[in-house]
C-alpha cells in the first residue's frame, strides 16, 4: 500500500521535496509513494491524525500546535528539511545595517498565510529588546497583497519568502534588510507522522528519509538553475529566472539541511520563539516530538 505524503502549502522553500519526487527518489529507494496536497495549512496536521495522510512535509509549529489542542496527539517528527527560517525583510530603500530594532516607527507588512514566520521575528525583537507590539504591523493581508503595496509605497517593508523576494528585487521595488536565515538553525520543515505510523511502517518510512538524503546531497551540490529546474513544473507561473534566483538565494543562505537529523538547538529555537509569542504553552519538548533514529540510521 503506498505510503500518503502530503505538502502542507505549495511553497519555494519546500524545493527539496519537490525535487525528490521530480527525481524519482523514492522509487530509487523501493518505496511507493503518492502525493497529495493538504486543502489549507491548517489541516495539515489534522489529516495526519485523522488518517486522509500517513505523512506530512511541514513545520514542527504544526506538531507542536497539534499536541497543544488536540487530545491524544502523538505526532512525531523524523526527518528535517529546511533547518533555517526562509523568510526575508524587504523594504522599499536600501538600509545597510538594518537590524530589527530599526523597524520600530516604520510601516511593516507580515506574514498572515502562517503564523510562524511572525512567531520567529517577535522572538528577534524581544531578543533585541523590542516589545513587538511597538512595531507598526499589517497582518491580516497576504504576502502579494503587501508586495503590491510596498511598490506603492503603502508600506515601509514586507515579511515574504521566494519567489516574492526574487521578484521585488528585480523589478527594483524590494531591496533585502533581512533574512530569518541569519538568526541561526531555526527548524522550519521536516516529515511528521503518528508514532503508530512510525512504528507499523518503519521500512518505509526508512527508505523515505534515504531518498531525501539523497536528494540533500543532490542539492548541496547543485546550482541554483540546477535545482530551478528540477523542481519548474511545480512553480509554473514563476519565470525561469526568478526560479533561479530564488533557489539560489536560498542555497547561499544555507535554508536547506545537508542531512536529515533535526538537531535540538533548531527545535528549541523554534519552541522559544512560538512561546514567547504565545501561540503554544509550554511548547512540546523534543524528547516527545522528535525521533532522529530514522535518520541516523540511514547515515
Amino acid at each position: 500500500m503506498a505510503i500518503v505524503l502530503q505538502e502542507s502549502l505549495r511553497g519555494l522553500f519546500y524545493a527539496p521535496f519537490y525535487a525528490a519526487l521530480a527525481r524519482g527518489a523514492y522509487a530509487r529507494e523501493g518505496v511507493d509513494v503518492t502525493f497529495a496536497s493538504a486543502p489549507k495549512p491548517g489541516d495539515a496536521a489534522t489529516n495526519v491524525m485523522g488518517g486522509a495522510a500517513d505523512v506530512c512535509w511541514g513545520g514542527p509549529m504544526r506538531v507542536m500546535d497539534t499536541y497543544h489542542h488536540v487530545p491524544g496527539c502523538d505526532l512525531v517528527c523524523f526527518g528535517e528539511v529546511v533547518t533555517r527560517d526562509p523568510f526575508l525583510l524587504v523594504g522599499r530603500e536600501p538600509r545597510p545595517g538594518f537590524t530589527v530594532r530599526d523597524l520600530v516607527g516604520l510601516r511593516v507588512g507580515t506574514v498572515s498565510e502562517v503564523p510562524t514566520p511572525w512567531m520567529c521575528l517577535q522572538h528577534d525583537l524581544r531578543l533585541a529588546g523590542v516589545d513587538p507590539a511597538s512595531v507598526s504591523r499589517v497582518s491580516d493581508r497576504s504576502m502579494a497583497d503587501n508586495c503590491a503595496a510596498l511598490a506603492a509605497g503603502d508600506l515601509d517593508v514586507v515579511q515574504v519568502f521566494e519567489p516574492f523576494v526574487s521578484t521585488l528585487v528585480a523589478a527594483g521595488t524590494g531591496f533585502i534588510w533581512y533574512a530569518g536565515a541569519s538568526r541561526g538553525p531555526t527548524s522550519y520543515t521536516t516529515f511528521y507522522a503518528r508514532r503508530g505510523v512510525l512504528a507499523a511502517r518503519r521500512e518505509e518510512l526508512v527508505r523515505m528519509v534515504r531518498a531525501i538524503y539523497r536528494t540533500q546531497q543532490w542539492v548541496a551540490g547543485a546550482s541554483g538553475a540546477e535545482i530551478a529546474a528540477t523542481v519548474a513544473s511545480y512553480f509554473p507561473a514563476v519565470p525561469a529566472d526568478i526560479l533561479a534566483a530564488a533557489c539560489a538565494r536560498y542555497k547561499a543562505l544555507e535554508i536547506w539541511g545537508d542531512t536529515p537529523v533535526l538537531p535540538r538547538a533548531g527545535y528549541d529555537r523554534l519552541r522559544d520563539s512560538l512561546v514567547s509569542g504565545g501561540f503554544v504553552n509550554p511548547g512540546t519538548p523534543f524528547e516527545v516530538a522528535v525521533d532522529n533514529s530514522l535518520a541516523e540510521a540511514v547515515l
